[in-house]
């Protein structure tokens, strides 16, 4: 197999120099020459090397300049510079190595600690990229591990209750979607960056993990429950926060199982205060709390369940709208009704019954 050569590009306006440099690297890396700043840029549009020799004093634009448009760009920032320069003052020098050179030679130069220097940093850096790519293959490693947990805690608690086998993917989605458009919302948008929002769906899930603890008699029951039943059925928030904590305190961070923890505790409770396990009102419930509050109610309202058949999204649509500032967050409610379209999309999509598909159809 043949390894391609690391490629240098040499920037200088004196021909002499170039000679030089490239006597003493062309048997060792691939070469490519610039006589000024401009054709260093403009070659550099073109192929990519991994390390520029670069010339301070040039006509037009100077080094300086080049390594300042160099760092800059995000395809060409991580290129490393090595100034050769006849400036020898150490304000000249602490400034290159302070705009990111990796090194500063000056002339008159010996060809032999050029050649030096260039393998060394080479070297490093590819070492550098060797454990980047290292680290980069573990950490998906460990998310795929935990998208994996996750994904075996929420189909434990799905198993627990057959009928919602796409209550998961669902509910997920629906809170991707309300999360991202929040993103533009002056109040949560600094709360949603992109990786929260991620969390949050690869958390929600877990938001009825706790159904594990209600025994099969209250949970399965296809009539009303009691009163005595529905304070044990309660408890499933309880069961799933404690859960939750326990993992979330043996893994440290403030991770998915943050959220997770905050989505199982508290998704069943109201803005005005009436619902439960705390009774917590209004800004009380934490965010992640209220998104699914949303999410969990529309998507129970358009499944078919052995108690009662599923309704019609125009008819979930007037129960959330019916419940917002009551049951619900107004911002999240009405970022629910400028998302209807979506909901009913990925509800249909991941529809347990045809009954339901059909129900959502568009009129």
């Amino acid at each position: 197999m043949t390894i391609s050569k690391q490629k240098i590009l040499i920037v200088d306006d004196t021909e002499e120099n170039i000679d030089v440099l490239v006597a003493a690297l062309e048997d060792h890396y691939s070469l490519s020459v610039a006589m000024d700043g401009k054709s260093a840029l403009d070659v550099l549009q073109e192929d990519i090397p991994d390390l520029i020799l670069l010339d301070i004093m040039m006509p037009e634009m100077n080094g300086y300049e080049v390594c300042q448009a160099i760092k800059a760009n995000e395809e060409t920032k991580d290129i490393l510079i090595i100034f050769l320069t006849a400036l020898n003052l150490d304000e000249n020098e602490a400034k290159g190595l302070k705009m990111g050179a990796v090194d500063y030679i000056t002339k008159p130069f010996n060809p032999e600690i050029v050649r030096a220097r260039v393998r060394n940093h080479l070297l490093l850096k590819m070492h550098q990229d060797h454990l980047e790519m290292l680290v980069r293959k573990r950490t998906e490693e460990l998310e795929r591990t935990q998208d994996v947990i996750i994904s075996s805690l929420g189909m434990l608690a799905e198993y627990r209750d057959p009928e919602t086998g796409g209550h998961i993917k669902r509910t997920r989605n629906y809170i991707r979607i309300l999360a991202e458009h929040l993103q533009s919302n002056s109040k949560y948008g600094d709360f949603l960056k992109n990786e929260v929002v991620e969390l949050l769906f690869k958390s929600a899930p877990l938001h009825d993990v706790g159904k594990v603890g209600i025994q099969d008699s209250i949970l399965l029951k296809p009539g009303k429950l009691t009163e005595d039943e529905f304070t044990e059925m309660k408890k499933h928030t309880t069961y799933g926060k404690e859960v939750l904590a326990a993992a979330h305190k043996e893994l440290g961070g403030d991770g998915f199982l943050k959220f997770a923890e905050e989505i199982a505790y508290t998704h069943q409770e109201k803005w005005d205060g009436s619902g439960y396990p705390r009774g917590l009102k209004g800004e009380e419930i934490p965010f992640t709390g209220r998104l699914m509050a949303v999410a969990d109610v529309y998507d129970a309202l358009i499944s078919k369940r052995p108690y009662k058949p599923s309704f019609p999204h125009e008819k979930a649509k007037r129960i959330i709208l019916e419940g917002k500032g009551t049951h619900f967050d107004p911002v999240i409610v009405d970022a629910f009704m400028e998302l209807e379209d979506e909901f009913r999309q990925i509800a249909y999509k991941f529809a347990d019954y045809e009954e339901e598909r059909e129900s959502l159809r568009m009129p």
